[in-house]
């Protein structure tokens, strides 16, 4: 595990986790020292925590409350993993509110968190010049505004199909920008389409058709932040064959059109002061 520290301060600490682990490592107990948001960039991973299990794809959140003993595993052969961590000081989780929301272990990949993430990461490879505690902020109050809102899904599907639903999830990741069916991804996984269907959105939280919009979305916050292509070449690049639909798509997620997101990744920080203001519960 490489681990390097981006920003230290009072209120706010961002980290960059690289984790190279695969199967054949064991798996080691720890703790959470903070409440944290963990945004998944790259690869998967498995948590216990709580007496539950989560399979953490690209683009969801691994959520940490102090004190909460939790083991990560790595049965999926992906090539190692990558996370971006903002761990918040006591004051802020206190006004921030939603104390339950903390105690979740983990959150599916949620288009309004995964834009943000994806310039969190942008900013803390010095590709725009933000302040990443403003946006460890925007992201633990919408985190809080989601979680409230959305009940904690039962989970209860067996290794096989967990495994097989995590190996969806990376196929997905690498065909984004592709045509893809249903029924194509079910026969990757070797299942029909009504049971990859129910099975897949038990383990990773979300349907097939979100994630492969939500893994679109992803990509193209990553392009916006971090490059000056313009806004139809990025659209058709992740996927979206019909601009009208990408603009209104990511503006849904991000809460700003495609180009108020750009403008924001170059230092406009209004986004981030709207972002707040109307995610606080």
């Amino acid at each position: 595990m490489i681990v390097r520290t981006v920003l230290a301060e009072g209120a706010i600490t961002v980290a960059d986790y690289r984790c190279d682990a695969g199967p054949a490592d064991r798996a080691v107990p720890e703790a959470h020292a903070a409440h944290s948001i963990s945004y998944v960039r790259r690869g998967s991973f498995g948590c216990r925590v709580r007496g539950q299990r989560h399979e953490l794809v690209a683009g969801a959140c691994m959520i940490g409350h102090p004190g909460d003993e939790y083991v990560c595993t790595h049965e999926h052969p992906c090539g190692g993993d990558e996370c971006l961590s903002f761990q918040l000081a006591p004051a802020i989780v206190d006004e921030l509110g939603g104390a339950t929301a903390w105690l979740r272990g983990a959150a599916p990949p949620l288009p309004a968190l995964m834009v943000l993430g994806e310039l969190g990461q942008a900013t803390a490879r010095g590709q725009r010049g933000l302040g990443l505690d403003e946006i460890g902020l925007t992201l633990a109050a919408r985190f809080v505004a989601l979680a409230i809102d959305r009940p904690a899904a039962a989970r209860a599907p067996s290794p096989v199909d967990r495994r097989r639903a995590v190996r969806a999830a990376l196929w997905i990741d690498a065909h984004a920008a592709d045509e893809l069916a249903l029924v194509d991804v079910a026969t990757e996984v070797g299942l029909s389409p009504f049971h990859f269907l129910r099975v897949f959105q038990q383990v990773v939280g979300v349907t097939p058709h979100q994630y492969l919009v939500r893994a679109r979305l992803r990509r193209a916050a990553r392009l916006l932040a971090g490059g000056d292509r313009a806004i139809s070449d990025v659209a058709l690049d992740v996927g979206f064959a019909d601009l009208s639909n990408f603009v209104r798509t990511f503006g849904r997620a991000a809460g700003a059109s495609p180009r108020r997101f750009r403008q924001a990744a170059r230092g406009d920080r209004k986004i981030f002061q709207d972002r707040i203001a109307h995610a606080s519960p």
